[in-house]
Parts: C-alpha cells; sequence; structure tokens
C-alpha cells in the first residue's frame, strides 16, 4: 500500500495544528500508512507542509501514479513511483524550489487550472492550494472553510450563516473544542428552545435556535477543517438534524395558547399532521431519488438547486415563523409552514415522477456537471 509522507516541516499553525499533524490525520481518514517505508516499487505520496490544500487533493493524487501537483513550480503533492523520483520531488518540496524537468513525473500545474471531479456534485472544480505561512494564514483558513461548503443548501446556510460560522469555527479550533462539543452545545440550545415554543416563548425560543442552527454549521466545518470526522459524531449531528423539526413544529403549536393567538384544535392538528407528515414523505422522495439516480435530488437541474434554497426545511420555516411572529400572527406562521409544507412535497413528487419517466429515454444526470 502506497505511504503518505509529509515533507518538510512548517511552525505556522492551520485550524489549530501543525500541516504535518493535518497531512497525518488526513492519511488515516484515507486509510493509508503514514511514513512507512513506501511498497515494492518505491510508490510514495509526499505532500509539502510548507503548503495548506484541499483534503480532495490528496484523494485525487494518491490514485494517480506519476503525476505532481504544482505550485509555482514547486511540489506540493507528488505521487511518486520510484526512488530517484521521490528524491527529486522530496528535495525540492524541502528547498521550496520548482522541480526540475527531468524527473519523470507528470506535472499538474494550478496556474493552468487544474481540476477535480467533486463526486457529490458532480461537477469539476479547483479545490484551494497555497504557500502557509503567517501572512497567508487568514487567506488559508478562510479558503479551508469555505473548501467545506460542498453541496446545495437552504438561503439562511448559503447567505447569513457563513461568516459568523467561519468567526466561531476559528475560535473552536484555537481553544482546543471538538466538533462533538459544538454539537452537544447545539443540542442543549435545541431542547431549550423546544422548551422555549412550548411555553409560548417564541423569540427567546427563536434566540437559542438561532444559536443553534450557526453551530449547527460550525460543527461540521471544524470537523472537516480539523479533519475530525468520526462515524459516531456524524451521527449524533445529522441524528440530531433530522429527529427534532417535528418537536419544534409541535412545541410551536401548543405554544400558541401560552402566547395568546391559538389555533382551534381542528386548524392546529391539520397544520401539524400536513407539517409533520409533509417532512417525513419528502425525505422518503430525497431516498428513493439517491437510491434510484446515485445523487440527491436537489442537484438534478437548476431549478431543483433553485428551490432547495427555500424548500420547506427547518430553516425556511423558521424564516416563515419569524416574520409571522414579528406581525404578532404566530399561529399564522404555523399555518403557513403547513401551506408551504403541502406546496414543497407536491413539488418533489412531481419532481420523483419526472425524474422516472425521463430516465426510460436518457440517464439522469446533474446539472452541475455542465456548471
Amino acid at each position: 500500500m502506497t505511504s503518505i509522507f509529509p515533507v518538510g516541516a512548517n511552525d505556522t499553525l492551520f485550524w489549530g495544528i501543525t500541516t504535518r499533524e493535518r497531512i497525518c490525520r488526513l492519511a488515516r481518514a484515507m486509510k493509508m500508512p503514514v511514513g512507512e517505508g513506501g511498497s515494492a516499487d518505491g510508490s510514495v505520496l509526499l505532500a509539502s507542509c510548507a503548503h495548506a490544500f484541499d483534503p480532495a487533493w490528496l484523494r485525487h493524487f494518491a490514485k494517480r501514479p506519476g503525476e505532481v501537483l504544482t505550485l509555482g513550480g514547486v511540489p506540493v503533492i507528488a505521487h511518486c513511483r520510484t526512488a530517484p523520483e521521490r528524491a527529486a520531488a522530496e528535495a525540492a518540496m524541502r528547498d521550496g524550489a520548482p522541480l526540475p524537468d527531468d524527473t519523470g513525473l507528470t506535472v499538474v500545474a494550478m496556474e493552468d487550472g487544474a481540476s477535480i471531479l467533486n463526486e457529490q456534485l458532480r461537477k469539476r472544480e479547483q479545490p484551494f492550494a497555497m504557500p502557509l505561512n503567517v501572512q497567508t494564514l487568514r487567506a488559508a483558513e478562510r479558503a479551508s472553510y469555505f473548501g467545506a461548503y460542498k453541496g446545495v443548501t437552504d438561503l439562511l446556510t448559503k447567505y447569513l450563516w457563513p461568516e459568523w460560522a467561519l468567526v466561531l469555527t476559528r475560535i473552536a479550533a484555537r481553544i482546543g473544542m471538538t466538533p462533538n462539543m459544538v454539537t452537544a452545545i447545539g443540542a442543549l440550545l435545541c431542547v431549550l428552545a423546544t422548551f422555549a415554543f412550548w411555553h409560548g416563548h417564541y423569540w427567546s425560543g427563536m434566540a437559542m435556535g438561532l444559536v443553534f442552527m450557526v453551530l449547527d454549521t460550525v460543527d461540521g466545518k471544524l470537523a472537516r477543517c480539523t479533519v475530525t470526522s468520526s462515524y459516531w459524531g456524524n451521527i449524533f449531528d445529522h441524528g440530531i438534524d433530522l429527529v427534532h423539526p417535528p418537536f419544534w413544529w409541535v412545541a410551536w403549536g401548543v405554544g400558541l395558547a401560552a402566547y395568546g393567538r391559538p389555533l382551534t384544535p381542528d386548524a392546529l392538528y391539520w397544520s401539524l399532521l400536513v407539517i409533520i407528515a409533509g417532512y417525513v414523505v419528502q425525505r422518503l422522495i430525497e431516498g428513493a431519488f439517491m437510491r434510484l439516480y446515485n445523487m440527491h435530488i436537489h442537484v438534478w437541474e437548476k431549478a431543483d438547486s433553485d428551490f432547495r434554497l427555500i424548500t420547506a426545511r427547518r430553516n425556511p420555516n423558521m424564516v416563515i415563523l419569524f416574520f409571522a411572529t414579528l406581525a404578532g400572527r404566530p399561529d399564522w406562521g404555523l399555518v403557513a409552514v403547513a401551506i408551504w409544507t403541502a406546496l414543497s412535497l407536491v413539488f418533489h413528487a412531481v419532481r420523483l415522477a419526472q425524474a422516472m419517466v425521463r430516465a426510460r429515454t436518457a440517464p439522469i444526470r446533474s446539472w452541475l456537471e455542465q456548471a
């Protein structure tokens, strides 16, 4: 098995850890040995500690023996097949010098628009790579952070949270917090928000919910940026994301009486039934689309990606409830969420049916492949 070798040294901490430690964590995540000789033919994957780079580059070149990623001629990652290739690439990395022309390695230069295929989004992109020092640290962390935004998401996560979450992610990394610690704090706030909604304290509930929703972004970004993702951490995070929304909506409905704007029993029953059933069925539709076509329904066509910004998920629903409460009518907000959930369900059901019909004559491909 090809081993990964960190090359050189760097005193600049990247997300609170050295680049050497980061490369070692990436290697463990890829289930590749770190600095253990190499294969019988001398194949090794060298990674420069003088640079910060997106983990996607390491995964990419791990599958491409004989290729080297360069920045300004200096090798950043090199998959060497022989001892002479390794000696030349390692010397250039240590010296910060351009790679000689006669190494036999195929150069992939960042300046030439080197790119890779993002399997999740089905599109080509150029992950970041740059020299890491005190002057470039903030830019490198910013590039790493926004590089962790993979996928299509809602309008709050895309437009409102990023800068807030970047600050909190940096703080968490500096003080040594783990993603699970962030998730646990968010989970506590999520529960407290539920109790606040239940008693009609909508503003305090939304304030706690807002912090929880931002932390829901922070824990994932912290895990990716510090390379500390774990199986149980993902279960913890995604389990909370999946389970808590129905409890919020029920608590909101119950709290209307304490707030002084109760719905009639029938209106409350049908609103909550539509919201919860619609939430579950939409999740099932998304799962069916993924199983049938090996991609998220939200990346099929541009209309699907655009609709994901506002579809009836937690964050867009909270926007509806916020403005309704601002108008003094949280009861109208719950009814509006029920109506929007029903419309979103119809949209996704129609899209799944259209995909099934189209798949009879043509493959289902993401619009992002051509973006």
